[in-house]
């Protein structure tokens, strides 16, 4: 990445942190054994991935036993949904709950059930701030409810869900509660202790580890069944050979960012809401999403009478490298899922902007993009408007 480049989409990855790099390059260096193996070389990568479990075990506050190795937060939600799915419906309860703001790893998991496994799915509405009511959530439970999954902090807009106060309501009944908890290290607490869920999904390339590895935590007890198998990997929870350096990458990454979290956090919540001032004096913008119950570093806003498209091409011509919401949704050119199910009008949804920060962003690379924005916004308008 450029130095002279401004980079506010963190939400989408993360630079890879130096020292969490040296510890992979130093695992496959001197650890090429498989963790499997019963001879020196083999113990060896055991020993590693072993500690790096342990080590995202202590900050999730969790037990080592129930740290699921897999290739990212995608991968994550969709072993907790479809593995306790499965593993429930034997006993004939195939009913599920999320919201209509989930990320597609999600929404699109929980689908694909209702269409080809015959389950049931109800998708509880936000409001205009794109917050869940956790009595909606819990009044959607039935006693067939295999599953709860609401997302602790949207990708998109930021917004904090109420993920305690569900699963706080829901302690005594059978449905497990997910939280996909991907935006949520090096912003927010994470420990299971403080929000009582059952699974939760994370992935290492949001907090400055290597992209394709993440972790799952499935609390002891829960039934889940695996979705890729062919050996006794990770409890017979998902088959195949360890990624042992990319594991110890994640555990690496996910103890900085909780170490630095309580500075950070509120170094990146100056950052957003200078942002958010300064966007707010261009004519026609909007923030979407809550005002304080948000991200420390997310900023998501429309403009009206500008696209997406144009406006992101604009930043980064100038530089500016930024986002109009989900990375996994970029090459999709109908409107945000999550901004249409706050009511905001396809129209204006076509013109957001999702700007997020990180910890080596400055205040002058954030009056840098506040000036191209206050420059750029008026021209798209007018070169729309002479070709209107």
């Amino acid at each position: 990445m450029a130095a002279s480049r401004v980079y506010l989409d963190h939400a989408a990855t993360t630079p890879l942190d130096p020292v969490v790099r040296d510890a992979i390059v130093a695992t496959l260096q001197d650890l090429p054994g498989n963790p499997s193996s019963l001879y020196a070389e083999g113990r060896a990568a055991r020993d590693a991935l072993d500690e790096a479990r342990a080590q995202v075990a202590a900050v999730l506050a969790a037990d080592p036993g129930e740290i699921v190795f897999t290739s990212g937060g995608s991968e994550g939600a969709a072993l907790a949904i479809r593995g306790t799915a499965f593993a429930a419906a034997r006993e004939g309860r195939r009913h599920l709950v999320t919201t209509a703001v989930e990320h597609h790893a999600v929404l699109h998991t929980v689908q694909l059930l209702e269409q080809r496994h015959g389950f049931e799915a109800t998708v509880v509405p936000v409001d205009a701030e794109g917050l869940v009511n956790p009595s909606a959530v819990v009044s959607a439970v039935r006693p067939d409810t295999v599953l709860v999954s609401v997302m602790y902090a949207n990708n998109e807009m930021g917004a904090i869900q109420p993920v305690a106060d569900v699963a706080a309501a829901l302690r005594d009944h059978p449905a497990l509660v997910h939280t996909d908890a991907v935006q949520a290290p090096g912003q927010l607490p994470i420990d299971i202790p403080t929000l009582g869920v059952d699974l939760l999904s994370i992935g290492a390339h949001k907090f400055f580890g290597p992209k394709g590895v993440g972790a799952l935590f499935v609390r002891r007890g829960v039934r889940l069944s695996p979705q890729i198998v062919g050996g006794s990997q990770e409890r017979y929870r998902r088959a195949g050979t360890e990624n042992v350096a990319f594991a110890v990458g994640l555990s690496t990454a996910l103890q900085r960012a909780e170490s630095q979290r309580p500075l950070s956090a509120t170094y990146n919540a100056r950052l957003r809401d200078l942002l958010i001032e300064g966007i707010a004096a261009i004519p026609g913008s909007r923030l979407n999403g809550p005002r304080d119950r948000r991200l420390p570093n997310n900023v998501n806003v429309c403009f009206a009478g500008v696209e997406s498209e144009a406006l992101l091409l604009g930043l980064d011509a100038a530089g500016i490298a930024a986002s109009s919401g989900s990375a996994c949704t970029s090459a999709s050119l109908e409107p945000s899922h999550v901004l249409l199910a706050m009511g905001i009008e396809p129209d204006l949804a076509a013109g957001s902007l999702r700007l997020t920060t990180g910890h080596r962003n400055t205040e002058v690379e954030i009056e840098q993009t506040l000036r191209v924005l206050h420059e750029l916004v008026p021209r798209l308008r007018r070169s729309i408007a002479r070709t209107a």
